[in-house]
């Protein structure tokens, strides 16, 4: 008897469990399914919270905004919630598979609020025995270890679809005579029109290896439709990838979107800067999962709202999460950013990305009018870990194209999509190959290409519109036509030049260049392989970087302090330029040159009689190299301008001058170099730093020295010493070091009103040492040209002595969304004639 009860109490237990686990099988199961949406724009909402009332169980919606949610119980209620909307509650059949119709939630008015998320909303908030901010570090330690790139190997497989559209378009526009022809491309749902502007899809292939550090992305597949022909196609790419995330990834400290760097929520210092409150728990089916809420400590700064869903394994990974800025950002045009991310469980037990989405709304108002709307979708499948390639495939080129990338149908691209095509791109597709056809259209986006880029296209020439008019003292107004031909007149032959004359120096310029490319590639695409002959007559400035007539604005005709030094040169130069695909470049070249004083500007020998010279000529064979590792190049139609990342950009000069030849009057070698960084400093914004330096073996004439490179525009350069005057310092070695940093408004966004004001705040600082041999200094060796003394306000030339020039500026950028003011303070050399200590700059820049 004494063995009998704790037998009969095993058995009992054993039986009452088996009729709790068999009424479990039986009981009716509650399924339902649906999808939400704003009840403002009609966009899908993704990372919605869905619930089944009085309960822990719930689920998120995809990218699409589309749930399912199913559990073993008789649930008659869910609820609906997301950061920033106003909670809904749906009434469900229990016990059945249910099917709800889009639920559309309505945005709430005022922005998240502490009270509205905060167990104890009288406190104040702080960090310290924070269980969210313990969560979130938590996070942060284990944030390496959770990142797919732990993995000796990786391999998987990635699709990206980016599309651009215009909303908020007036009717009456459609319904122009000039846009009437257009109206099939718009879309009325909704009674609002819309149109589709820009689509493209890729898929890739991507190979990691950790050590050595190397990866390899392979372009397996694109399709695109481009109804913004006269943009560049290629620049369009990087700018939009740049603009809408390239690769958002929570794990990096800093994101870059939307051109600027935002912190991430989980960055090693997001305490910091991001406050953090536990809103709820939700079990996923074996995990538990908490949703930790946050925001930004000052609204102002470069930080997301929004939540994230972290696992309590352990591992402490991120599964899901939503990003989303606030309206009083300093950030030009924006009106809304979302962004979010879905991770899926590996067998290894991680969580790795399945899907990024991000969508960008841009508009000159902030909440009315015409807005262009962008969305990019990455889609990761194929994880493959510690499955390494052959050693000799990881010595590939870092960035490959699969052959025949763009000649897939649309079969293909039916089986490759992980989603479905929205219906009204796919019509796209079909709506821009009927509109190439249009001539209309042809006129329209020529007229536009001409505007944009200052090209006419012609066919086989166009004509620049950049040479017509500027202005210069010795010149006066100065008129001129220009062009060049494009590969429709030869595919390895291409033609530039232009012929100006000014109306008051009554001078003739002209250039006459012509290349030959070995690669079939017009010139002025990125990479090439050229040979340059060029010969040209035109005005220069002596000390000016942007002079010698291919390039005037009209507010560079403007000049601070006396502007009387100018020169006119003769040159002839040849060229063979390289470029590789690793952004490694080389231009091995030479060129004759003679320059004959103008203005204000005389050559005399510093003989007892002040010999008059009328012109110097050189004879020079030059190699240039450059290297600038990652570089991403937005392209024109004429100019290439780098999108600056964290890498520096190296170049180096080597020139050396012949004496005898081709009439050359001197021999002489010099060296110069310059490296450039931007330095990314998170929350401070970034500074843009460059060094530079270099030197003159040889005895020559102050022409031939390096004259400092000086501004007496009104508008502000970055590269130049904005208080000094043209000719006024030379030397044959130097170095020197320019700073400009950049807060993004980090500062004034905390500054009552001014804060509304959205301006952004600069500091500069620049320094160039050097000097100048007695061998080249005309006051001391004879066989010289004298310096141009002070004269009419003009602050003569000078050597580089031991003290060096130093100036510094502080900036207020984004004034009216376009003007940037620098004041500018030199601090050397006051004593020089006809200089200012002070000084304004403008300069206009349309940005975000």
């Amino acid at each position: 008897m004494v063995g009998y009860l704790p037998l009969f109490c095993r058995n009992f237990l054993i039986c009452c469990t088996c009729l709790l686990a068999s009424a479990g099988c039986f009981a009716q199961q509650t399924t339902v399914s649906g999808s939400v949406i704003d009840a403002g724009t009609g966009q899908a909402l993704p990372m919605v919270s869905v619930t089944f009332a009085g309960s822990r169980i719930g689920t998120m919606t995809d990218s699409l905004g589309k749930y399912t949610l199913s559990a073993p119980d008789n649930f008659s209620h869910i609820v609906i919630s997301a950061i920033g909307y106003r909670s809904l509650i749906r009434t469900i059949s229990a016990g059945t598979k249910n099917e709800v119709a889009a639920v559309k939630l309505e945005k709430v008015r005022t922005q998240l609020k502490e009270v509205s998320i905060s167990a104890q909303p009288n406190k104040p908030y702080r960090n310290k025995d924070n269980p969210a901010v313990e969560l979130i570090r938590r996070v942060i330690a284990h944030k390496e270890a959770n990142r797919p790139q732990s993995t000796t190997y990786l391999q998987y497989e990635q699709y990206e679809r980016t599309a651009l559209g215009l909303s908020g378009i007036q009717p009456a526009l459609v319904n122009n005579f000039v846009f009437r022809p257009y109206r099939f491309m718009f879309d009325t749902a909704g009674g609002k029109l819309s149109a589709e502007v820009y689509l493209s899809e890729k898929r890739y292939r991507l190979y990691l290896q950790k050590t050595p550090e190397k990866s390899i992305k392979i372009l397996a597949a694109q399709k695109e439709a481009n109804i913004l022909k006269f943009i560049d196609t290629a620049a369009v790419n990087i700018y939009v990838n740049r603009l809408y995330g390239d690769k958002v990834d929570i794990y990096d400290n800093n994101i870059f979107i939307v051109n600027y760097q935002f912190l991430s929520p989980i960055a090693d210092h997001a305490p910091d800067f991001y406050k953090f409150f536990i809103t709820d728990t939700i079990r996923s089916g074996k995990d538990t999962l908490v949703k930790l809420s946050f925001i930004p400590r000052n609204k102002g700064d470069l930080l997301f709202e929004g939540h994230l869903l972290v696992t309590l394994d352990g591992n402490y990974a991120v599964t899901s999460c939503a990003l989303n800025v606030d309206k009083q950002i300093n950030l030009n045009y924006l009106r809304s950013l979302q962004v979010s991310l879905d991770f899926r469980k590996q067998p290894s037990g991680r969580y790795y990305l399945t899907k990024s989405d991000t969508k960008a709304d841009f508009g000159i108002l902030k909440n009315k009018g015409a807005a262009l709307n962008g969305e990019r979708t990455i889609s990761y499948t194929g994880y493959l870990t510690d499955q390494p390639m052959s050693a000799e495939f990881y010595k590939g080129e870092s960035e490959q194209v699969a052959p025949g990338f763009d000649q897939h149908d649309s079969m293909y691209w039916a089986k490759q999509r992980p989603d479905t095509l929205p219906e009204k791109q796919a019509e796209y597709y079909r709506q821009v190959g009927q509109l190439e056809k249009m001539p209309a259209f042809k006129r329209v986006t020529w007229i536009a290409a001409t505007l944009n880029s200052g090209f006419a296209d012609l066919g086989p020439f166009q004509f620049n519109t950049a040479y017509l008019a500027s202005y210069s003292t010795v010149e006066g107004l100065r008129l001129g036509l220009g062009g060049r031909t494009t590969p429709k007149f030869n595919q390895r032959v291409y033609l530039e030049g232009y012929l100006a004359e000014g109306l008051s120096d009554h001078q003739l310029k002209y250039n006459t260049t012509v290349y030959y490319t070995f690669n079939a590639t017009p010139f002025y695409r990125y990479p090439n392989n050229y040979l340059k002959i060029s010969q040209q007559y035109d005005i220069g400035l002596p000390g000016d970087n942007s002079s010698g007539g291919n390039f005037r604005t009209p507010l560079s005709s403007f000049q601070t302090g006396t502007t009387r030094y100018y020169f006119y040169s003769r040159i002839f130069k040849l060229d063979y330029v390289k470029e590789y695909d690793n952004h490694f470049s080389f231009d091995a070249g030479f060129y004759r040159r003679s320059d004959q004083a103008a203005g204000a500007l005389t050559y005399t020998l510093n003989d007892p009689q002040q010999t008059p010279v009328d012109q110097i000529t050189s004879s020079v064979f030059t190699l240039s190299l450059r290297y600038a590792p990652h570089e991403q190049i937005y392209q024109g139609a004429d100019y290439r301008n780098t999108i600056r990342n964290q890498y520096p950009i190296m170049t180096i000069l080597f020139s050396q001058g012949i004496q005898g030849l081709f009439g050359g009057t001197n021999q002489y070698s010099a060296f110069t170099a310059t490296i450039q960084k931007r330095v990314y400093l998170s929350q401070l914004g970034f500074a843009d730093v460059t060094l530079l330096g270099g030197m003159i073996a040889g005895k020559v004439p102050y022409p031939l020295l390096n004259i400092s490179s000086a501004n007496q525009s009104i508008v502000y350069s970055a590269n130049s010493y904005n208080q000094m005057h043209y000719l006024e310092f030379v030397s044959d070695h130097y170095a020197g070091l320019n700073i400009t940093q950049s807060f993004n408004g980090f500062f004034l966004n905390k500054v009552p009103l001014i804060d509304r004001l959205k301006w952004r705040e600069f500091l500069s600082f620049k320094v160039l040492y050097g000097g100048l041999r007695a061998e080249n200094n005309p006051a001391l060796t004879s066989g010289l040209y004298n310096f141009p003394v002070p004269a009419a306000g003009a602050s003569g030339t000078y050597p580089l002595g031991s003290t060096p020039y130093t100036e510094a500026g502080v900036g207020i950028g984004n004034i009216f969304k376009v003007l940037r003011i620098d004041g500018i303070r030199r601090f050397t050399y006051l004593d020089h004639p006809g200089i200012s200590k002070n000084g304004i700059k403008i300069s206009l820049r349309v940005g975000l």
